[in-house]
């Protein structure tokens, strides 16, 4: 693996805070009608037989929901806190610890991808290596789906659920994201928007459906 030495803060905060993440949002999918039509739209243009990588799977909720529907999933997260929860929760999830800017995985290896409010960590410039290394990861004409809070501005946490943690979330704008996909090898097909829910941090989130070429 590569030296993302700068991610380590990310890395260590989700350790930090992965049993109570675990236990609040295992089930957050339920209130998230959007995201599931999303997520259904994504499996059932997967090629059969393949499998779907959940990159930054957190402890694996939107891998588990795939998988009741049919799906091989694969979660994929920089914290290894996070895959032993989800390890521990879902069995029927194959779990690698792996960075965005290098997946544990082989050419070709996905028929589709979802990435939830994963790229926020990272800096903006490993956005495009992150999309060229889930293209690798990809056969041809896979599908990525990703989500997002939109903007300009980075909110920084110190402290999440009473753990003391080192964050940057970072807004996106969807047209500058669409534009780094395209640029790594990828199709745009639907970009879309909504507002929070009520249960959510107060943001307006984007979702991209792109397309490997």
């Amino acid at each position: 693996m590569g030296d993302h030495a700068h991610r380590d803060p990310v890395r260590r905060s989700y350790d930090t805070v992965a049993e109570e993440y675990a236990a609040r949002l295992h089930d957050e999918l339920a209130g998230k009608p959007l995201d599931r039509a999303l997520l259904a739209c994504l499996l059932e243009q997967t090629e059969r037989g393949t499998a779907i990588a959940d990159l930054g799977c957190g402890p694996g909720h939107v891998a588990a929901w795939l998988a009741e529907k049919g799906a091989r999933t694969v979660g994929i997260d920089l914290s290894a806190g996070m895959i032993e929860a989800g390890r521990r929760r879902f069995a029927q999830v194959e779990f690698r610890e792996g960075d965005l800017l290098e997946l544990p995985a082989e050419d070709g290896e996905f028929g589709s991808a979802v990435a939830f409010y994963t790229i926020i960590h990272l800096n903006p410039g490993d956005l495009q290596r992150a999309f060229e290394e889930t293209g690798r990861v990809l056969r041809p004409s896979g599908l990525l789906l990703l989500s997002f809070h939109m903007g300009e501005e980075i909110r920084h946490l110190d402290e999440l659920w009473g753990h003391d943690v080192d964050l940057d979330f970072r807004f996106l704008e969807p047209g500058h994201v669409a534009g780094l996909l395209e640029a790594a090898g990828f199709t745009v097909e639907m970009r879309m928007e909504r507002t929070h829910y009520a249960h959510e941090v107060e943001t307006r989130r984007a979702y991209v459906l792109a397309r490997r070429t």
